[in-house]
């Protein structure tokens, strides 16, 4: 029997446009404020800290919430944690639009991640229940390419509206489109769910896992204010110890689960996801890949903008060709998916990303066609590995299980993200700084001079230069400060390619779609992941369907 879900064609493809909606909103998101992050930084005073929190708070909540939320969806329903989500969503993207203070952006922020780790989970799992054969490998790359694509439409759409309305607007676009989403949701998505799970709370679990996530996320963040292990004034830095806590308590977490599976008890997280290769092997890919991919996006407006002198749209016109590149090869992944394999699409695009990311980083502070020729080149990597790891990494998950694993893929998935604007950007700041003083000292630039351009180009991460240079008595010292965010970006950005070589080994030990699904059909997926005594009898097999 199969374990695909039965919608009409019309509906099918109806309800996908929901879901690709949704996912638009809640990706664009998670960099909409990197374009406009300078004007941003000025009209609200933002410190350096804050406007790293105003994009890592958002991966925080996102990674904390996500293993809940897909639990909850495969247990009262994807399509209902979807609704709620894009409502919950909308909701704070207003609030988020008319904030006076850093303050209050950040905490709106944090809301909209509570909305965002409920609509994502549901979307892929909702996906893996709908679409099986070929219709599977188009759903997927439409799904991969508005999250690899989005991602750096964000920019673009945040430059924009910063520059010709009010960077608000960035927030506010969500409430219109996000209304759009939640009609075709309402009339077309339809609701699924897993009957035969254990319906039930794991408490402890659940509070393990995100004091755990939001402990490690938030020592990532706050590195580059405090330090990894000490502070500047020799004490112990808060980040070791929320890293350290974070850590041990993502080990009790561990323990708790297998001790409460083995006791025939209700979990949150059923660990023995990680025994399936193909979940492991792609979860490893991806963490690595958004790791070099939100690196760069954090990285890229800051020097175009602080150093090369474009503005807020241009710099999202510069970013918009990487999306162009991925949209532009979706349309081909199914074709290449046929004739090559979903495995080979992934691989072929890991390493097409670490060549342009490479490229950027040799070619710093070079003009806008060798710049733009290599986001388009990432844009096509983009477009390849992440419209299928996604495919790959669930095609051999039980239907019933999709939103767990789903959520568990982009917990990775954001952690990723959150390291990369943690490590990465931290990079960029620690060099910035550093490199901004000691040529100062080189240019003879005066002491008076050097202390506040110092002070100015690190609390706004190099926003601040322009201006700086503008003014003749500033004028040596913010061109120092520029040559020094260059040079900090082409390490950022090289350090980006490296990982995400790394990325690409990790998708060695993936295995093509079609032989995951025999053994998902075969049941022997499920065997790996869960004993019979955790989940309910039921007659028949599948998805519910309400």
């Amino acid at each position: 029997m199969s374990d695909i879900l039965e919608v009409r064609p019309a509906h099918r493809w109806r309800a996908m446009a929901a879901i690709a909606l949704g996912t638009s909103l809640v990706i664009m998101d998670a960099t909409i404020a990197n374009g406009a992050l300078p004007i941003v930084i000025d009209d609200l005073g933002m410190s350096a800290t804050q406007a790293q929190w105003v994009s890592a708070v958002y991966a925080l909540v996102f990674a904390s919430l996500m293993l809940t939320s897909g639990r909850l969806g495969d247990l009262f329903g994807r399509k209902l944690m979807f609704v709620v989500g894009l409502i919950v969503f909308m909701g704070s993207s207003l609030v988020a639009g008319f904030a006076a203070t850093p303050e209050i952006l950040i905490a709106a922020r944090l809301v909209q991640g509570i909305g965002a780790a409920m609509v994502l989970p549901a979307t892929a799992s909702t996906i893996n229940a709908m679409f099986g054969g070929k219709d599977r490998s188009i759903a997927f790359a439409i799904y991969g390419s508005t999250i690899g694509g989005m991602a750096a439409v964000g920019p673009l759409v945040g430059g924009w509206l910063a520059t010709d309305f009010s960077w608000r607007w960035a927030f506010w676009l969500n409430i219109p489109f996000g209304l759009i989403a939640l009609g075709l949701a309402l009339a077309f998505l339809p609701e699924t769910r897993d009957p035969k799970l254990r319906r039930g709370a794991d408490v402890l679990g659940t509070l393990l896992a995100v004091g755990g996530l939001a402990a490690i996320v938030y020592g990532l963040v706050e590195s580059s204010q405090y330090g990894w292990i000490r502070q500047a004034d020799g004490s112990l830095s808060p980040v070791i110890v929320a890293l350290v806590g974070g850590l041990v308590l993502m080990v009790i977490w561990v323990a708790v689960e297998r001790a409460r599976e083995r006791a025939g008890k209700v979990v949150q997280t059923h660990l023995g996801l990680w025994r399936i290769g193909n979940f492991r092997n792609g979860a490893i890919a991806s963490f690595v890949i958004t790791l070099g991919e939100f690196g760069m996006l954090f990285t890229m407006p800051l020097v175009l903008q602080g150093a090369m002198r474009y503005n807020a749209l241009g710099t999202g016109w510069l970013m918009m060709v990487l999306a162009v590149g991925t949209f532009v090869m979706s349309a081909a992944v199914p074709h290449l998916a046929k004739r090559l394999g979903n495995r080979a699409v992934v691989r072929i695009g890991v390493l097409l990303e670490a060549i342009a990311v490479g490229g950027i980083a040799l070619v710093l502070p070079g003009g806008f066609w060798p710049l733009a020729a290599c986001l388009f080149l990432y844009g096509m990597g983009v477009g390849m590995a992440t419209a299928q790891v996604t495919n790959v990494m669930l095609a051999e998950v039980p239907v019933g299980l999709s939103g767990e694993a789903s959520g568990l893929h982009t917990t990775v998935r954001q952690l990723g993200s959150a390291m990369g604007v943690a490590v990465l950007g931290g990079l960029l700041i620690s060099m910035l700084t550093s490199g901004t003083e000691s040529r100062m000292v080189a240019a003879g630039v005066p002491e008076d001079v050097r202390a506040p351009v110092s002070a100015a180009v690190h609390g706004s991460i190099g926003a601040a230069i322009p201006s700086l240079q503008a003014n003749p008595q500033t004028a040596a010292a913010a061109d120092a400060a520029a040559d020094a965010l260059v040079h900090a970006a082409k390490v950022s950005t090289g350090v980006a390619a490296g990982i995400l070589g790394l990325g690409f080994l990790a998708t060695l030990g993936l295995t093509d779609v079609s032989e995951a699904e025999r053994r998902r059909r075969r049941g022997e997926s499920e065997d790996e992941i869960i004993a019979e005594d955790v989940r309910q009898p039921a007659t028949g097999a599948g998805p519910h369907r309400e």
